[in-house]
């Protein structure tokens, strides 16, 4: 597999130096050199696999001779040891489930994917693999438990103070052994900020064998691609043929997986991706121009992102064609009182709890068979995580549907371990260097 700058198409390095090096020194970000196609007998004949067989195929294709068919068949039967069930609401409404990892949100597809991946290219005598990640929620707790114990790996997890709910911050802060966490006093952009200047700097990769855990590194893309392909498996099974995607959408690796997927061979008839207030991408949409601003706190924290990475990534898919990529996505962007009516309103008409990304997602999803008039396609939204992550926005019967699984209980009490930072580079490679 070769993989170019999105800022130098002519440069081409390949997949283990990617993983490491994640971004390239040139701020762009790495991109397949091809993209394959999967062949027409297996997209016809998928609903016949599991996932771990769909998540092969895929992984195959793409990263065609990085490493040998034993080796990558391990590595995705190990880290992709859960399932993504979609699960039926009525004739025609699907929720995609992507939180049944251990850490109860659909990040644990990369993060275990890279963690492993990594672990595998990491060779006896080289210098520690520093992992460096921004997190708005979730992240930071997928790439926790993926790392964890790893040999030879230390992890560094810069999140917003008070901007991450309560269960996250336990999942980023309460690991120890070689996972610490770093408290930014500021947003989700000012972390994300902080680690993409740490890559850019010459005395700490000079000192460090740096990488990221974010979805601008492109091992985290690949795995993210499976469910969609699994998804579509399970339509299949209930005799769907055309699918719409209404995905939650932050720094928009997701639906970046996505139409990685649709551009390997997925049928998909539409992708929506579905924002909150942070409307940086609906607004280009609109307006035509791409102009990033700071994020707001909302309700759904894990999409709190003014300035998203991976659109870069989306645009390279379109050679930077608004037009073409119209015909593909959507966008669209719901207050927090929108979201909260649309978690009281599945709910109602389901009784299904929804934690307020994946109500973003369902209102996109009914939205758009409105506009178009569409009760055919099967609409399938994107659940990112366990909705007991959000306690504060369920009251009454639903709070007392939500389950409150194991994993979660085991941190009740555990030590918050967590360094306060301001959002300063210069403190943060302080940090880096003397830590």
């Amino acid at each position: 597999m070769k993989l170019y700058s999105t800022n130098n198409p002519t440069s081409a390095v390949d997949f283990k130096e990617a993983v490491f090096n994640s971004m390239p020194q040139d701020k762009g970000l790495y991109m397949p050199l091809t993209i394959p196609q999967l062949d027409a007998d297996f997209i016809n004949t998928i609903e016949n696999y599991s996932l771990p067989e769909i998540a092969f195929k895929v992984a195959k294709s793409l990263l065609q001779d990085a490493m040998p068919d034993n080796d990558l068949k391990a590595i995705v039967e190990d880290a992709i040891n859960f399932p993504a069930p979609i699960v039926k609401l009525d004739e025609n409404t699907f929720v995609l489930e992507l939180f049944h990892g251990p850490s109860l949100a659909f990040k644990d597809f990369g993060a275990r994917f890279m963690s492993r991946v990594m672990a595998y290219f990491l060779e006896e005598g080289e210098k520690t693999l520093n992992v460096l990640v921004a997190t708005s929620g979730d992240t930071g707790g997928a790439v926790a438990l993926g790392f964890l114990g790893v040999e030879n790996t230390q992890v560094t997890i810069l999140y917003p103070k008070e901007k991450v709910s309560p269960i996250q911050e336990l999942q980023l802060t309460t690991n120890g052994q070689n996972i610490r966490a770093v408290e930014i006093d500021g947003t989700f952009d000012d972390c994300q900020a902080l680690v993409k200047q740490a890559f850019v700097d010459d005395e700490l990769n000079e000192k460090f064998r740096l990488t990221s855990a974010n979805s601008i590194n492109i091992s985290r893309l690949v795995p993210q691609t499976f469910y969609y392909f699994n998804a579509y498996a399970q339509l299949k099974r209930e005799g769907k043929k055309e699918v719409v995607f209404s995905v939650p959408s932050g720094n928009f690796g997701n639906i970046g997986a996505g139409l990685l997927a649709w551009k390997m061979g997925l049928p998909v008839k539409q992708f929506i991706a579905a924002t909150n207030a942070n409307d940086t991408v609906p607004e280009f949409f609109k307006t035509g121009v791409y102009q990033p601003k700071p994020s707001v706190a909302t309700l759904s924290n894990a999409m709190d992102v003014g300035n998203p990475s991976n659109w870069v990534r989306i645009m390279n898919l379109f050679s930077d064609d608004l037009n073409a990529l119209k015909k593909v996505i959507s966008a669209v962007s719901y207050t927090d009182e929108q979201t909260r009516a649309a978690v009281y309103k599945v709910f109602e008409e389901y009784n299904y709890v929804v934690c307020p990304h994946t109500a973003i997602a369902w209102l996109a999803i009914e939205n758009y068979r409105k506009q178009f008039n569409d009760e055919t396609s099967a609409g399938v939204f994107l659940s990112t995580a366990h909705p007991c992550k959000f306690p504060d926005v369920y009251q009454g019967e639903i709070a007392e549907s939500v389950t409150i699984p194991e994993q979660v209980k085991a941190l009740e009490g555990k030590p918050k371990q967590a360094v306060e930072m301001k959002a300063d580079f210069a403190a943060f490679k302080n940090y880096l260097l003397n830590s």
